[in-house]
Protein backbone atom coordinates (compact mmCIF):
# COMPACT_ATOMS: atom_id res chain seq x y z
CA UNK A 1 0.00 0.00 0.00
CA UNK A 2 1.38 3.68 -0.49
CA UNK A 3 -0.68 7.00 -0.99
CA UNK A 4 -1.43 6.49 -4.76
CA UNK A 5 -3.28 2.85 -4.54
CA UNK A 6 -5.13 4.23 -0.92
CA UNK A 7 -6.54 7.04 -2.91
CA UNK A 8 -7.63 4.64 -5.72
CA UNK A 9 -9.55 2.52 -3.06
CA UNK A 10 -10.77 5.54 -1.89
CA UNK A 11 -12.47 6.32 -5.02
CA UNK A 12 -13.84 3.24 -5.11
CA UNK A 13 -15.10 3.07 -2.04
CA UNK A 14 -16.34 6.28 -1.16
CA UNK A 15 -16.66 8.32 -4.44
CA UNK A 16 -19.23 10.71 -3.59
CA UNK A 17 -17.09 11.97 -0.69
CA UNK A 18 -15.25 15.48 -1.69
CA UNK A 19 -11.60 14.97 -1.93
CA UNK A 20 -10.77 18.92 -1.84
CA UNK A 21 -12.56 22.29 -2.38
CA UNK A 22 -11.07 24.95 -4.24
CA UNK A 23 -12.27 28.37 -5.06
CA UNK A 24 -15.91 27.40 -4.70
CA UNK A 25 -15.91 24.08 -6.21
CA UNK A 26 -16.11 20.60 -4.57
CA UNK A 27 -14.33 17.55 -6.17
CA UNK A 28 -14.87 14.53 -5.57
CA UNK A 29 -12.61 11.13 -4.88
CA UNK A 30 -14.07 9.49 -8.07
CA UNK A 31 -13.45 13.19 -9.70
CA UNK A 32 -9.61 13.14 -8.12
CA UNK A 33 -8.83 9.82 -9.19
CA UNK A 34 -10.16 10.51 -12.76
CA UNK A 35 -7.95 13.62 -13.03
CA UNK A 36 -5.13 11.55 -11.44
CA UNK A 37 -5.28 8.46 -13.69
CA UNK A 38 -5.94 10.97 -17.13
CA UNK A 39 -3.16 13.23 -16.45
CA UNK A 40 -0.54 10.43 -15.32
CA UNK A 41 -2.05 8.53 -18.67
CA UNK A 42 -1.05 12.05 -20.61
CA UNK A 43 2.44 12.19 -18.98
CA UNK A 44 3.32 8.88 -20.50
CA UNK A 45 2.36 9.69 -23.83
CA UNK A 46 4.57 12.69 -23.52
CA UNK A 47 7.53 9.84 -22.70
CA UNK A 48 7.61 10.27 -18.72
CA UNK A 49 8.01 6.43 -17.83
CA UNK A 50 8.82 5.15 -14.64
CA UNK A 51 12.06 6.70 -12.88
CA UNK A 52 11.65 9.66 -14.61
CA UNK A 53 12.17 13.08 -12.66
CA UNK A 54 9.06 15.73 -13.09
CA UNK A 55 9.37 19.05 -11.65
CA UNK A 56 6.37 21.29 -10.29
CA UNK A 57 6.69 24.88 -10.44
CA UNK A 58 2.93 25.35 -8.52
CA UNK A 59 1.17 26.80 -5.41
CA UNK A 60 -2.29 25.66 -3.55
CA UNK A 61 -4.19 24.88 -6.44
CA UNK A 62 -5.94 21.52 -7.80
CA UNK A 63 -3.17 21.30 -9.96
CA UNK A 64 -0.75 20.18 -7.80
CA UNK A 65 -2.90 17.27 -6.51
CA UNK A 66 -3.32 16.09 -9.67
CA UNK A 67 0.90 16.28 -11.01
CA UNK A 68 1.56 15.24 -7.56
CA UNK A 69 -0.62 11.95 -7.59
CA UNK A 70 -0.20 11.39 -11.29
CA UNK A 71 3.45 11.45 -10.97
CA UNK A 72 3.98 8.91 -8.45
CA UNK A 73 1.03 6.60 -9.84
CA UNK A 74 3.42 5.94 -12.97
CA UNK A 75 6.08 5.53 -10.86
CA UNK A 76 7.84 9.01 -11.97
CA UNK A 77 9.54 11.09 -9.58
CA UNK A 78 8.20 14.56 -8.39
CA UNK A 79 10.50 17.63 -7.30
CA UNK A 80 8.26 20.19 -5.98
CA UNK A 81 9.73 23.54 -5.96
CA UNK A 82 9.08 27.17 -4.71
CA UNK A 83 7.44 29.10 -8.08
CA UNK A 84 8.69 32.20 -6.40
CA UNK A 85 12.17 30.94 -5.63
CA UNK A 86 14.66 33.42 -7.70
CA UNK A 87 15.50 31.92 -11.27
CA UNK A 88 19.29 31.86 -10.72
CA UNK A 89 17.67 28.87 -7.13
CA UNK A 90 15.13 27.74 -9.83
CA UNK A 91 17.55 26.73 -12.20
CA UNK A 92 20.20 25.43 -9.87
CA UNK A 93 17.43 22.71 -8.45
CA UNK A 94 16.39 21.97 -12.49
CA UNK A 95 19.81 21.73 -13.25
CA UNK A 96 20.69 19.17 -9.83
CA UNK A 97 17.39 17.29 -10.14
CA UNK A 98 17.69 16.09 -13.70
CA UNK A 99 13.80 16.91 -14.38
CA UNK A 100 12.71 15.60 -17.95
CA UNK A 101 9.50 17.51 -17.25
CA UNK A 102 8.38 20.49 -15.96
CA UNK A 103 4.81 21.54 -14.79
CA UNK A 104 4.15 25.56 -13.81
CA UNK A 105 1.72 27.53 -13.86
CA UNK A 106 1.08 30.58 -16.72
CA UNK A 107 2.21 33.15 -14.77
CA UNK A 108 5.67 31.24 -15.17
CA UNK A 109 5.56 31.49 -18.89
CA UNK A 110 8.69 34.14 -19.05
CA UNK A 111 10.51 31.85 -17.26
CA UNK A 112 9.72 29.39 -19.17
CA UNK A 113 10.63 31.08 -22.24
CA UNK A 114 13.74 31.58 -20.50
CA UNK A 115 14.54 28.21 -19.42
CA UNK A 116 13.39 26.53 -22.71
CA UNK A 117 16.50 27.23 -24.49
CA UNK A 118 18.37 27.06 -21.14
CA UNK A 119 17.61 23.20 -20.05
CA UNK A 120 18.35 20.95 -23.45
CA UNK A 121 17.60 17.42 -20.53
CA UNK A 122 13.89 18.84 -20.00
CA UNK A 123 11.92 17.47 -22.88
CA UNK A 124 8.32 19.07 -22.08
CA UNK A 125 7.19 22.10 -20.24
CA UNK A 126 2.66 21.83 -18.82
CA UNK A 127 1.50 25.25 -18.22
CA UNK A 128 -1.40 25.09 -15.67
CA UNK A 129 -3.75 27.77 -17.13
CA UNK A 130 -5.36 30.08 -14.29
CA UNK A 131 -5.61 33.19 -16.66
CA UNK A 132 -8.39 32.75 -19.83
CA UNK A 133 -5.79 34.45 -22.05
CA UNK A 134 -2.31 31.97 -21.21
CA UNK A 135 -3.80 30.62 -24.90
CA UNK A 136 -3.24 33.04 -26.79
CA UNK A 137 0.78 34.10 -24.75
CA UNK A 138 1.58 30.60 -25.46
CA UNK A 139 0.76 30.98 -29.04
CA UNK A 140 2.83 33.74 -29.09
CA UNK A 141 6.18 31.85 -27.79
CA UNK A 142 8.60 31.21 -30.21
CA UNK A 143 8.18 28.32 -32.24
CA UNK A 144 11.47 27.02 -30.88
CA UNK A 145 9.95 27.29 -27.16
CA UNK A 146 6.34 26.33 -28.25
CA UNK A 147 7.51 23.00 -29.22
CA UNK A 148 8.03 21.76 -26.36
CA UNK A 149 5.09 23.20 -23.87
CA UNK A 150 1.23 21.71 -23.76
CA UNK A 151 -1.39 23.58 -21.75
CA UNK A 152 -2.02 21.39 -18.68
CA UNK A 153 -6.24 21.04 -20.03
CA UNK A 154 -5.23 19.65 -23.11
CA UNK A 155 -4.77 16.55 -21.35
CA UNK A 156 -8.73 16.70 -19.80
CA UNK A 157 -9.79 17.37 -23.95
CA UNK A 158 -11.20 13.71 -24.24
CA UNK A 159 -12.12 11.02 -22.12
CA UNK A 160 -9.64 8.70 -20.77
CA UNK A 161 -10.01 5.15 -19.33
CA UNK A 162 -9.21 4.90 -15.67
CA UNK A 163 -6.22 2.87 -15.05
CA UNK A 164 -5.06 1.46 -11.71
CA UNK A 165 -1.70 2.74 -10.43
CA UNK A 166 1.53 0.97 -11.48
CA UNK A 167 3.19 -1.14 -8.70
CA UNK A 168 5.88 0.46 -7.50
CA UNK A 169 8.62 -1.22 -5.20
CA UNK A 170 7.87 0.89 -1.48
CA UNK A 171 11.84 1.64 -1.31
CA UNK A 172 12.00 3.47 -4.55
CA UNK A 173 11.84 7.27 -4.86
CA UNK A 174 8.86 9.10 -4.84
CA UNK A 175 9.85 12.67 -4.14
CA UNK A 176 13.04 14.98 -3.97
CA UNK A 177 12.28 17.83 -1.49
CA UNK A 178 14.90 20.38 -2.03
CA UNK A 179 16.24 21.62 1.62
CA UNK A 180 16.63 25.28 2.04
CA UNK A 181 19.65 24.72 4.08
CA UNK A 182 21.89 27.71 5.66
CA UNK A 183 24.82 27.72 3.47
CA UNK A 184 25.60 26.46 0.24
CA UNK A 185 22.77 25.02 -2.47
CA UNK A 186 19.56 23.55 -1.40
CA UNK A 187 20.17 19.56 -0.61
CA UNK A 188 17.41 16.94 -2.53
CA UNK A 189 15.96 14.49 -0.16
CA UNK A 190 14.40 11.67 -1.57
CA UNK A 191 11.95 10.44 0.02
CA UNK A 192 10.58 7.22 -0.85
CA UNK A 193 7.32 6.10 -0.71
CA UNK A 194 7.67 3.95 2.52
CA UNK A 195 8.93 7.78 3.94
CA UNK A 196 5.68 9.43 2.79
CA UNK A 197 3.25 6.84 3.38
CA UNK A 198 4.23 5.78 6.99
CA UNK A 199 4.26 9.15 7.88
CA UNK A 200 1.04 10.49 6.77
CA UNK A 201 -0.43 7.55 8.06
CA UNK A 202 1.59 7.88 11.51
CA UNK A 203 0.63 11.43 11.86
CA UNK A 204 -3.21 10.47 10.63
CA UNK A 205 -3.34 8.40 13.75
CA UNK A 206 -1.50 10.39 16.01
CA UNK A 207 -3.67 13.10 15.44
CA UNK A 208 -6.84 11.51 14.95
CA UNK A 209 -7.60 12.32 11.35
CA UNK A 210 -11.30 11.01 9.89
CA UNK A 211 -13.04 10.79 7.11
CA UNK A 212 -15.05 13.22 8.51
CA UNK A 213 -12.01 15.83 8.97
CA UNK A 214 -12.37 19.12 6.33
CA UNK A 215 -8.82 20.53 6.66
CA UNK A 216 -7.89 23.83 5.92
CA UNK A 217 -5.04 23.87 3.55
CA UNK A 218 -3.23 27.44 3.22
CA UNK A 219 0.48 26.18 4.33
CA UNK A 220 2.28 26.06 1.05
CA UNK A 221 1.89 22.49 -0.11
CA UNK A 222 5.10 22.11 -1.80
CA UNK A 223 7.01 22.40 1.51
CA UNK A 224 7.02 19.58 3.40
CA UNK A 225 4.67 20.21 6.72
CA UNK A 226 1.99 20.38 4.34
CA UNK A 227 2.53 18.33 2.27
CA UNK A 228 2.52 15.28 4.67
CA UNK A 229 0.13 17.30 7.61
CA UNK A 230 -2.58 19.05 4.71
CA UNK A 231 -2.14 16.71 2.02
CA UNK A 232 -1.41 13.16 1.76
CA UNK A 233 -2.38 12.61 5.64
CA UNK A 234 -6.33 14.02 5.04
CA UNK A 235 -6.29 12.39 1.64
CA UNK A 236 -4.83 8.71 3.35
CA UNK A 237 -7.69 8.96 5.77
CA UNK A 238 -10.55 10.17 3.12
CA UNK A 239 -10.93 13.63 4.44
CA UNK A 240 -11.75 16.66 2.60
CA UNK A 241 -8.69 19.33 1.79
CA UNK A 242 -9.78 23.09 1.93
CA UNK A 243 -7.49 24.90 -0.37
CA UNK A 244 -6.56 28.01 0.44
CA UNK A 245 -4.43 30.04 -3.00
CA UNK A 246 -2.78 32.01 0.07
CA UNK A 247 -2.59 33.02 3.41
CA UNK A 248 -4.72 35.74 4.68
CA UNK A 249 -6.20 35.84 8.17
CA UNK A 250 -9.33 37.37 6.48
CA UNK A 251 -9.20 34.21 3.78
CA UNK A 252 -8.40 31.81 6.73
CA UNK A 253 -11.35 32.29 9.05
CA UNK A 254 -13.76 32.96 6.24
CA UNK A 255 -13.21 29.59 4.71
CA UNK A 256 -13.25 27.81 8.42
CA UNK A 257 -16.85 29.39 9.09
CA UNK A 258 -17.96 28.54 5.57
CA UNK A 259 -17.08 24.91 5.82
CA UNK A 260 -17.00 24.44 9.55
CA UNK A 261 -13.38 23.54 9.09
CA UNK A 262 -12.24 21.27 11.58
CA UNK A 263 -8.21 21.20 11.40
CA UNK A 264 -6.06 23.59 10.92
CA UNK A 265 -2.68 23.90 10.44
CA UNK A 266 -0.11 26.87 10.39
CA UNK A 267 3.35 28.33 11.00
CA UNK A 268 4.08 30.45 14.50
CA UNK A 269 4.04 33.59 11.82
CA UNK A 270 0.22 32.57 11.07
CA UNK A 271 -0.79 32.04 14.13
CA UNK A 272 0.42 35.38 15.39
CA UNK A 273 -1.12 37.41 12.59
CA UNK A 274 -4.66 35.65 13.15
CA UNK A 275 -3.81 36.61 16.72
CA UNK A 276 -3.26 40.27 16.00
CA UNK A 277 -5.68 40.51 12.99
CA UNK A 278 -8.34 43.17 14.79
CA UNK A 279 -11.55 41.52 13.20
CA UNK A 280 -10.85 38.02 14.41
CA UNK A 281 -12.82 36.96 17.24
CA UNK A 282 -13.12 33.71 19.73
CA UNK A 283 -16.14 32.43 17.28
CA UNK A 284 -13.66 32.34 14.30
CA UNK A 285 -12.13 28.59 16.03
CA UNK A 286 -15.62 27.58 17.21
CA UNK A 287 -15.69 24.15 15.14
CA UNK A 288 -11.59 24.16 15.09
CA UNK A 289 -11.00 20.09 16.64
CA UNK A 290 -7.31 20.77 15.94
CA UNK A 291 -4.76 23.50 15.74
CA UNK A 292 -1.94 22.45 14.30
CA UNK A 293 1.87 24.58 14.64
CA UNK A 294 5.28 23.37 13.00
CA UNK A 295 7.64 24.55 10.79
CA UNK A 296 9.70 26.39 13.45
CA UNK A 297 9.12 26.87 17.34
CA UNK A 298 5.71 28.53 18.73
CA UNK A 299 7.08 31.59 21.08
CA UNK A 300 4.81 30.52 24.69
CA UNK A 301 3.39 33.54 24.89
CA UNK A 302 1.66 33.88 20.96
CA UNK A 303 0.65 30.18 22.38
CA UNK A 304 -0.85 31.17 25.68
CA UNK A 305 -2.61 34.87 23.85
CA UNK A 306 -3.69 32.78 20.64
CA UNK A 307 -5.07 29.60 22.84
CA UNK A 308 -7.18 32.81 25.22
CA UNK A 309 -8.34 34.51 22.47
CA UNK A 310 -9.68 31.81 20.11
CA UNK A 311 -10.29 29.18 22.73
CA UNK A 312 -8.51 26.22 21.18
CA UNK A 313 -5.55 24.16 22.00
CA UNK A 314 -2.18 24.27 19.96
CA UNK A 315 -0.69 21.15 19.72
CA UNK A 316 3.12 21.86 18.45
CA UNK A 317 5.21 19.47 16.70
CA UNK A 318 8.41 19.27 15.28
CA UNK A 319 9.73 17.86 11.92
CA UNK A 320 12.21 18.23 8.83
CA UNK A 321 12.27 17.46 5.41
CA UNK A 322 14.87 14.41 5.80
CA UNK A 323 12.06 12.73 8.06
CA UNK A 324 9.14 13.20 5.39
CA UNK A 325 8.75 15.62 8.28
CA UNK A 326 7.01 14.33 11.62
CA UNK A 327 8.84 13.41 14.36
CA UNK A 328 7.25 14.39 17.38
CA UNK A 329 4.43 16.17 18.33
CA UNK A 330 1.67 17.17 21.48
CA UNK A 331 -0.29 14.23 22.43
CA UNK A 332 -3.99 14.10 22.20
CA UNK A 333 -4.46 11.62 25.33
CA UNK A 334 -2.12 13.17 27.55
CA UNK A 335 -0.90 16.85 28.91
CA UNK A 336 0.39 19.45 26.03
CA UNK A 337 3.19 21.07 27.38
CA UNK A 338 3.53 24.35 26.28
CA UNK A 339 7.15 24.85 24.62
CA UNK A 340 7.80 21.14 24.33
CA UNK A 341 7.56 19.57 20.59
CA UNK A 342 5.89 16.49 22.42
CA UNK A 343 6.54 12.58 22.04
CA UNK A 344 7.52 10.55 19.39
CA UNK A 345 5.12 10.05 17.37
CA UNK A 346 3.99 5.98 16.84
CA UNK A 347 7.07 4.19 15.16
CA UNK A 348 9.65 6.93 15.04
CA UNK A 349 12.42 7.41 17.42
CA UNK A 350 13.83 10.92 19.08
CA UNK A 351 17.00 11.17 21.06
CA UNK A 352 19.06 13.55 22.38
CA UNK A 353 23.28 12.99 21.88
CA UNK A 354 26.52 14.57 22.56
CA UNK A 355 29.61 15.01 20.07
CA UNK A 356 30.07 11.42 20.00
CA UNK A 357 26.61 10.10 19.69
CA UNK A 358 26.05 8.94 23.03
CA UNK A 359 22.83 9.45 24.64
CA UNK A 360 22.76 12.14 27.50
CA UNK A 361 21.04 12.05 30.30
CA UNK A 362 17.49 13.68 30.89
CA UNK A 363 17.30 17.36 30.60
CA UNK A 364 20.58 18.32 28.93
CA UNK A 365 21.05 19.65 26.14
CA UNK A 366 22.38 17.58 22.81
CA UNK A 367 22.07 17.27 19.28
CA UNK A 368 18.46 15.87 18.46
CA UNK A 369 18.41 12.55 16.43
CA UNK A 370 16.25 10.96 14.54
CA UNK A 371 15.23 6.89 13.53
CA UNK A 372 12.38 5.27 11.66
CA UNK A 373 10.40 4.63 8.34
CA UNK A 374 9.88 7.53 7.93
CA UNK A 375 14.15 9.02 7.68
CA UNK A 376 14.98 9.55 3.91
CA UNK A 377 17.30 7.46 2.05
CA UNK A 378 20.13 10.29 1.37
CA UNK A 379 21.01 13.25 -0.74
CA UNK A 380 20.18 13.02 -4.28
CA UNK A 381 23.81 13.10 -5.49
CA UNK A 382 25.59 13.62 -2.65
CA UNK A 383 26.91 10.63 -1.15
CA UNK A 384 29.48 12.78 1.50
CA UNK A 385 26.31 14.70 2.79
CA UNK A 386 24.42 11.64 3.35
CA UNK A 387 26.97 9.76 5.12
CA UNK A 388 27.10 13.10 7.41
CA UNK A 389 23.66 13.63 8.10
CA UNK A 390 22.75 9.36 8.68
CA UNK A 391 25.29 7.95 10.55
CA UNK A 392 24.85 3.98 12.43
CA UNK A 393 20.86 4.11 11.04
CA UNK A 394 20.52 7.98 12.66
CA UNK A 395 19.35 10.91 11.27
CA UNK A 396 21.29 14.19 12.59
CA UNK A 397 18.89 17.05 12.93
CA UNK A 398 21.51 19.59 13.62
CA UNK A 399 18.72 20.66 16.44
CA UNK A 400 20.09 21.75 20.02
CA UNK A 401 17.01 19.80 22.04
CA UNK A 402 16.82 18.34 25.86
CA UNK A 403 14.21 15.64 27.04
CA UNK A 404 12.49 15.92 30.16
CA UNK A 405 12.12 12.96 32.50
CA UNK A 406 7.98 11.99 31.14
CA UNK A 407 9.46 11.89 27.61
CA UNK A 408 8.50 15.30 26.14
CA UNK A 409 11.47 16.80 23.96
CA UNK A 410 11.95 20.50 23.65
CA UNK A 411 13.97 22.19 20.46
CA UNK A 412 16.74 24.45 22.34
CA UNK A 413 17.49 26.13 18.95
CA UNK A 414 19.64 25.53 15.83
CA UNK A 415 23.05 24.10 16.51
CA UNK A 416 24.69 26.56 13.96
CA UNK A 417 22.65 29.49 15.44
CA UNK A 418 23.58 29.18 18.96
CA UNK A 419 25.45 32.30 20.08
CA UNK A 420 28.59 31.89 22.59
CA UNK A 421 29.30 35.28 24.52
CA UNK A 422 32.65 34.97 26.24
CA UNK A 423 32.71 31.15 26.61
CA UNK A 424 28.56 31.47 27.78
CA UNK A 425 25.92 29.59 25.61
CA UNK A 426 23.51 31.55 24.46
CA UNK A 427 20.21 30.32 22.71
CA UNK A 428 18.47 32.97 20.36
CA UNK A 429 14.91 30.97 20.81
CA UNK A 430 15.56 31.69 24.68
CA UNK A 431 15.80 35.74 24.43
CA UNK A 432 13.24 35.34 21.78
CA UNK A 433 10.31 33.73 24.17
CA UNK A 434 11.46 37.20 26.15
CA UNK A 435 10.77 39.45 23.98
CA UNK A 436 7.37 38.14 23.09
CA UNK A 437 6.47 38.09 26.49
CA UNK A 438 6.28 42.55 26.08
CA UNK A 439 2.91 43.25 24.86
CA UNK A 440 4.47 46.10 22.30
CA UNK A 441 6.18 44.13 20.46
CA UNK A 442 4.76 41.61 17.52
CA UNK A 443 7.79 39.65 16.09
CA UNK A 444 11.26 39.43 17.40
CA UNK A 445 14.58 37.88 16.01
CA UNK A 446 17.94 36.95 17.78
CA UNK A 447 21.24 36.84 16.36
CA UNK A 448 24.83 36.79 17.09
CA UNK A 449 26.99 39.14 16.00
CA UNK A 450 30.80 39.60 16.37
CA UNK A 451 32.32 41.15 19.34
CA UNK A 452 35.89 42.05 19.68
CA UNK A 453 36.04 41.56 23.73
CA UNK A 454 33.50 38.91 24.21
CA UNK A 455 33.57 36.92 20.38
CA UNK A 456 30.08 37.46 20.17
CA UNK A 457 27.20 39.58 21.06
CA UNK A 458 23.74 38.77 21.60
CA UNK A 459 21.57 41.60 18.70
CA UNK A 460 18.00 41.82 18.71
CA UNK A 461 15.29 42.72 16.19
CA UNK A 462 11.83 43.76 16.85
CA UNK A 463 8.76 44.43 15.42
CA UNK A 464 6.61 46.97 17.71
CA UNK A 465 2.89 47.50 17.73
CA UNK A 466 1.24 51.18 16.35
CA UNK A 467 2.16 53.36 18.28
CA UNK A 468 4.11 51.96 20.69
CA UNK A 469 7.52 53.14 22.35
CA UNK A 470 10.50 52.33 20.86
CA UNK A 471 12.64 52.86 23.77
CA UNK A 472 15.88 50.36 23.43
CA UNK A 473 16.70 51.12 27.39
CA UNK A 474 13.31 50.08 28.36
CA UNK A 475 13.38 47.29 26.23
CA UNK A 476 16.80 46.76 27.99
CA UNK A 477 15.29 46.65 31.20
CA UNK A 478 12.46 44.45 30.28
CA UNK A 479 14.90 41.43 29.39
CA UNK A 480 17.40 42.11 32.21
CA UNK A 481 14.63 41.48 34.86
CA UNK A 482 14.31 38.24 33.10
CA UNK A 483 17.77 37.20 31.55
CA UNK A 484 20.93 36.56 33.32
CA UNK A 485 23.54 39.85 32.14
CA UNK A 486 25.27 38.02 29.35
CA UNK A 487 22.20 37.31 27.44
CA UNK A 488 20.45 40.80 27.46
CA UNK A 489 20.80 41.89 23.93
CA UNK A 490 23.94 44.25 23.69
CA UNK A 491 22.10 46.04 20.46
CA UNK A 492 18.45 45.99 19.62
CA UNK A 493 16.93 47.50 16.32
CA UNK A 494 13.30 48.38 15.20
CA UNK A 495 12.04 46.95 11.64
CA UNK A 496 8.60 47.10 10.05
CA UNK A 497 8.72 43.82 9.34
CA UNK A 498 10.75 40.95 9.48
CA UNK A 499 12.62 38.16 6.77
CA UNK A 500 10.29 35.11 6.13
CA UNK A 501 10.60 32.40 3.70
CA UNK A 502 7.02 31.47 1.89
CA UNK A 503 6.08 29.11 5.10
CA UNK A 504 5.94 32.25 7.02
CA UNK A 505 9.27 31.10 9.22
CA UNK A 506 11.93 34.07 10.72
CA UNK A 507 14.99 33.65 8.54
CA UNK A 508 17.74 34.93 11.04
CA UNK A 509 20.15 33.99 7.86
CA UNK A 510 19.01 37.17 6.39
CA UNK A 511 19.46 39.10 9.25
CA UNK A 512 23.25 37.71 9.96
CA UNK A 513 23.38 38.75 5.89
CA UNK A 514 22.63 41.76 6.30
CA UNK A 515 25.26 42.62 9.43
CA UNK A 516 28.19 41.51 7.32
CA UNK A 517 27.29 43.78 4.35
Amino acid sequence: MNLVTQVYETSKLNPEKIAYHFMGKDTTYAELDQQVSTFALGLERLGVEKGDHVAFLLGNTPHFLISLYATMRIGATAIPINPIYSPTEISYILHNSDAKVVIALDQLLPLVEKAAGSFPAIERYIICETDPYVAQNVAALPDAVKEKVDLFTHFFSRELPNRAPITVDENETAIILYTSGTTGHPKGAMLTHKNLYSNARDVADYLGFSETDRVVATLPVFHVFALTVVVNAPLLKGATILLVPRFSPEDVFETIKAHEATVFAGVPTMYNFLYQYPQGKTEDFDTIRLAISGGSSLPVALLHNFEEKFQVKISEGYGLSEASPVTCFNPRDRDRVPGSIGTNIVNVTNKVVDEFGDEVPVGEVGELVVQGPNVMKGYYKMPEETASAIRDGWLYTGDLARQDENGYFYIVDRKKDMIIVGGYNVYPREVEEVLFEHRDIVEAAVIGVPDTDFGEEVQAYVVMKDGADRNVDKLKEFCAARLAKYKIPKTIEFLNELPKNTTGKILRRSLKDQVKQ
